[in-house]
């Protein structure tokens, strides 16, 4: 049986991570070509959010591969084609990082009626990161431990 067989297809990703105390890392990660959750590839919030606690990094600069404690990235940030769907709502906030950064944009997401404050989503069980649009392409995955507090604008 050859070796390919058990290779799990992925697709680069470019990112920019503000890594704690290094600072800025220039690089790209790798995600599933199919998702364990859905149809499609899988997101970059579903990666971070998943339990192992180190993320496979190809940094630029160096050309080199290194894996990165996820407790220690402040942010991600990348490019993406958002499409809000019909069904999503947002909700405009800034959040306030220990770094001294305000980042501003939408939470945007299906919430069940008894979930659908901001409150709700920043608490939501399991999840570290927490995605916010901060534009029509712009989007920061924001370590909830990095977070010092919210407003909702």
């Amino acid at each position: 049986m050859s070796k390919e067989f058990f290779k799990v297809p992925k697709k680069e990703k470019p990112v920019v991570l503000w890594v704690h105390p290094e600072g800025r890392v220039v690089g790209s990660v790798f995600v599933r070509e199919q998702s364990l959750h859905h149809i499609g590839e899988e997101g970059l919030p579903e990666l971070l959010n998943q339990p192992e606690p180190f993320l496979v990094i190809y940094r630029d600069d160096i050309k080199e591969y290194r894996f990165y404690n996820k407790a220690s990235i402040v942010r991600i940030e990348y490019v993406y084609e958002a499409e809000v769907h019909a069904e999503e709502e947002c909700i405009s906030c800034e959040m306030h990082m220990m770094d001294g950064s305000l980042m501003s944009g939408r939470i945007c997401g299906v919430f069940s009626p008894d979930k659908s404050r901001l409150y709700d989503h920043l608490n939501k069980e399991g999840d570290q990161y927490i995605a916010l649009q901060a534009g029509s392409d712009q989007v920061h995955l924001l370590n909830k431990n990095y977070i010092i507090y919210v407003t909702s604008i």
